[in-house]
């Protein structure tokens, strides 16, 4: 008999998750004493704004919020939802069938493959992407198919270079703009063949739009849903963890094709509870409430973005502005590898920045900076690696 601690097969199928390993490297680096700038990981240094504060905490006091939340989400919080869709995106909703509240949208995609995937059957992944795509996929017992995104085709993948043997047997495709890891982002001509994509291959089009709030210069994204016929064939993931500075908080959406929902949710009616009523109530307020302060979030990483990107470009590296998220993929000096350059930098200067290949293998070549700190660290970031010997040559 083998051991009865050993995990299931399918876990030694992932990769280790990105950001636990850099979190452990950090944590070295601070024991041997160093001053460390993380700029490794996406999560949001301001807080959340005061009055969604305020919001949660009346709501926590309030004896209706302590019992089990629906699974669906409240009805006012999809309301909320769908009315601020169809303000920032034209894009009507029914918020009983086409909207479903999630515990953060990476719950939302990792599980959707559970609800559509079955042993063998392939899901489209962008590559490099956001780890959880793979992830869910595996622990589906699907397969993913990794499309590659590369700066000669702006980050975008191209679709009709993927097999017919791959799709007779895809499933799902995920897509991510603004994106995840490489800040790019997608035209709405792109959007138009995406949907018709996956209407002529029958797939289930998820498009995570976490970002789509983080934009500058003018730029605004566009919703897919916005597409004709989108709803047809395709949901999309959003959160409020970066657009309102919520990571903690775990509050989510899905929203769009009802079937692709009602799936998605039977799913969560078995493996979880739905999201605290008191969250729920705070998002309300945030997203029907005042936005000045998403308008003021990003004047601070526009900032942050102008100062790294500036510094770094005047060091000689290869990076462009982002127009969107509050990432800079930057490409890594001639002789560096991704893992080599990430090393280098925490061990010689202290900075935690993430090799592009913890998104998947065509992110070798770059390394990800988070704009998750200070401008004035940002600065001093710059005048580390300016002093080092890790400038181009």
């Amino acid at each position: 008999m083998g051991d009865p601690f050993s995990v299931a097969q399918r876990l030694s199928k992932l990769p280790p998750y990105l950001f636990a390993e850099i979190d452990r490297m950090k944590q070295e680096a601070i024991r041997r004493g160093m001053d460390i700038i993380n700029l490794g990981i996406g999560d949001p240094d301001l807080p959340t704004p005061p009055h969604i504060v305020k919001r949660m905490q009346e709501a926590s006091a309030d004896p209706r919020h302590h019992q089990y939340p629906s699974y669906e989400g409240m009805l006012s919080f999809r309301q909320a939802v769908a009315d601020w869709y169809d303000k920032r995106f034209g894009v009507a909703l029914d918020p009983e069938t086409e909207v479903l509240s999630l515990i953060g949208s990476k719950e939302g995609i990792g599980h959707l493959p559970l609800a559509f995937v079955d042993s063998g059957d392939i899901v489209l992944v962008p590559d490099p992407g956001y780890p959880v795509y793979q992830a869910g996929t595996v622990l589906a017992d699907g397969i993913p198919y990794f499309m590659p995104l590369t700066r000669e085709r702006a980050f975008l993948p191209d679709l009709e270079a993927i097999p017919s043997e791959v799709l007779k047997k895809a499933r799902i495709l995920f897509l991510n703009y603004p994106n995840n890891p490489t800040a790019a982002v997608a035209p709405r001509a792109f959007f138009v063949e995406a949907v018709a994509f996956a209407r002529k291959h029958q797939l289930i089009l998820c498009h995570d739009a976490a970002y789509s709030e983080m934009a500058y210069d003018g730029y605004l994204p566009e919703s897919i849903l916005a597409v004709e016929g989108a709803k047809d064939v395709a949901i999309e993931y959003h959160s409020l963890s970066k657009t309102y500075n919520m990571t903690g908080w775990r509050i989510g959406f899905a929203v769009g094709c009802r079937k692709v929902l009602s799936g998605l949710g039977r799913i969560k009616t078995n493996l979880d509870s739905g999201v605290f009523q008191a969250v729920q109530e705070a998002a309300i307020t945030a997203l029907s409430g005042p936005q000045e302060c998403i308008e003021a979030m990003r004047a601070v990483y526009r900032e942050r973005r102008d100062t790294l990107v500036d510094g770094l470009s005047a060091l000689g590296f290869a990076v462009e502005k982002p127009k969107a998220t509050f990432y800079v993929w930057i490409s890594v000096p001639k002789g560096q590898t991704s893992a080599s350059f990430a090393s280098a930098l925490l061990s010689d200067v202290g900075i935690v920045m993430t090799p592009g290949t913890g998104f998947g293998q065509h992110g070798e070549g770059y390394i990800r900076a988070a704009l998750t700190v200070d401008v004035s660290r940002i600065k001093e970031a710059v005048e580390r690696i300016a002093a080092s010997n890790l400038t181009p040559q």
